[in-house]
């Protein structure tokens, strides 16, 4: 099994990458070239693609976003979640009528405030990937029980905000420097003109840094202004913005000194050409004012600047809190997944409107699932949890991964394999496989999975297939 910390990119990708550079003629100091070394190694694209991750902060509650409905399964969350389970009766204008249906007789329906999503999925525009979580290897509930971390590993600081947010966008607990998005930036790179708005945030996380990928930042408003120089005038005096200016983009003899000014230039010169390709892109479809929807409303007008901004292929990330629903589960996640479904619905509508929804796909991500148990007013921290992707090329109509049994996991029965108490789920599919999933249509090459995703490796064969099938080629 390949336990290596994923922050590491492999010996091999490292070798290769700093070949191309030697083949280049590159021979300044390694430090100075990182940027030339993200250029030199990449995948070649003509056409353009773009990954949307939309995390939603503080762990959702999966047994209420995607909530199972056939009689023998919705009897036993009723009796499980007790005064924090959604009424049967709420749950027929949500119903999810896949093309193939689940094994079983099994049903689900997505919570009653996300009927924009079960609009999508019964169009056949989104899927449900179901009991996804991180996983170091494969795991079955008796190898968990066992308390072997040796033989069997688990992700480190289980059930921990931080820690869980982090291995979920880099495989490494809080901490991590590199993400598995900023890690297909780096191959990503070359294939745009100008190679700094490949990764591109509007939320915090470690998902969008890589080894050279920057993580560049930007507002719902658009670029983010560089102080005190922004405006037209610094002190109220043009002259001294016009001085200043000059002073922080002027070359230097000292290295660091000289290499934080070509920075700051480099700063200069992006948020003005952000600046220019926002301006200039409208959209007509229509948006909420919350702030997930003012997220992704901006990730489609930069999207829709593409050309303007020289890109072929793009990750971006951004993000909704206040899913840490340990109370008041009922009155809040109601208002949070409204938000979800309404802000990814209108999303995509826009990549319709422009004619590439098929080259756009968002996914969601969470820092884990939670109990399926009541604690009287909410859930608690838990593992595994159910995702939805959304976009053209996705195999929509479809649930993926296998549907877990509804239990609390307090039995040694063989079909309560997926718990690990309280309704915990122990995931069936790996963030790897999920990951690899959307990085092998986004154009990563079978060679290059192991450097977005080192642990990817430890799985594989039918139970756990490196490529789960939601995306269309």
């Amino acid at each position: 099994m390949n336990y290596i910390k994923p922050e590491f990119h492999s010996r091999r990708a490292f070798l290769r990458r700093a070949a191309q550079l030697s083949l280049a003629g590159t021979a300044t100091p390694f430090a100075l070239n990182l940027a030339a070394m993200g250029e030199a190694a990449a995948f070649t694209a003509t056409d353009y693609k773009a990954l949307v991750c939309v995390f939603l902060f503080g762990g959702n509650d999966y047994a209420n976003t995607v909530i199972t409905y056939d009689d023998d399964s919705y009897n036993k969350y009723a009796a499980i979640r007790t005064s924090i389970a959604e009424k049967k009766a709420d749950l027929a204008a949500t119903l999810l009528s896949p093309t193939t249906a689940l094994a079983g007789g099994r049903q689900y329906a997505l919570h009653p405030a996300m009927t924009g999503m079960a609009g999508l999925f019964n169009a056949g525009k989104a899927a449900v990937q179901l009991n996804v979580g991180p996983l170091i290897v494969p795991l079955t509930r008796a190898q968990y029980n066992s308390g072997n971390r040796v033989t069997y590993p688990i992700p480190p600081k289980l059930f921990s905000h931080n820690d869980q947010q982090s291995v979920w966008q880099s495989d490494s607990a809080e901490g991590s420097t590199v993400g598995w998005g900023g890690n297909m930036g780096d191959l990503a790179l070359s294939s745009n003109t100008r190679s700094q708005f490949t990764c591109m945030s509007l939320s915090g996380g470690v998902f969008m840094s890589g080894d050279t990928a920057l993580d560049y930042r930007i507002s719902t408003n658009g670029a983010i202004n560089i102080e005190p120089i922004s405006g037209s005038t610094t002190y109220r005096s043009s002259y001294v913005r016009d001085a200043l200016t000059s002073l922080i983009q002027q070359s230097r003899a000292h290295v660091l000194e000289n290499e934080y000014n070509r920075v700051i230039k480099r700063s200069i010169e992006s948020e003005a050409i952000i600046s220019s390709a926002v301006a200039s892109s409208t959209l007509s479809t229509a948006f909420s004012g919350d702030g997930l929807s003012s997220q992704l409303k901006m990730v489609a007008r930069l999207i829709n600047a593409r050309n303007a901004l020289g890109v072929k292929r793009q990750v971006f990330f951004v993000g909704l809190s206040g899913f840490d629903v340990h109370d008041g589960l009922m009155d809040r996640q109601p208002l949070l997944l409204t938000k979800v479904s309404e802000a990814m619905t209108s999303f995509y509508n826009a990549t319709v409107e422009m004619g590439i929804a098929n080259q756009v796909t968002a996914f969601t991500a969470s820092d884990f699932g939670r109990t399926l148990s009541s604690n009287g007013d909410g859930s608690d921290h838990g593992w595994g949890g159910h995702h939805f992707m959304v976009g053209g090329a996705v195999k929509g109509k479809a649930f993926y991964g296998k549907a877990p049994p509804v239990s609390v996991g307090n039995t040694s029965a063989a079909d309560d394999q997926w718990h690990v108490g309280s309704g915990r789920l122990l995931p069936s599919t790996s963030v790897d496989q999920y990951a690899a999933t959307l990085a092998s249509w986004f154009g990563v090459s079978n060679s290059e999975l192991a450097d977005v995703l080192p642990r990817l490796s430890n799985f594989g064969g039918t139970d756990y297939p490196t490529n789960l099938g939601f995306m269309a080629t």
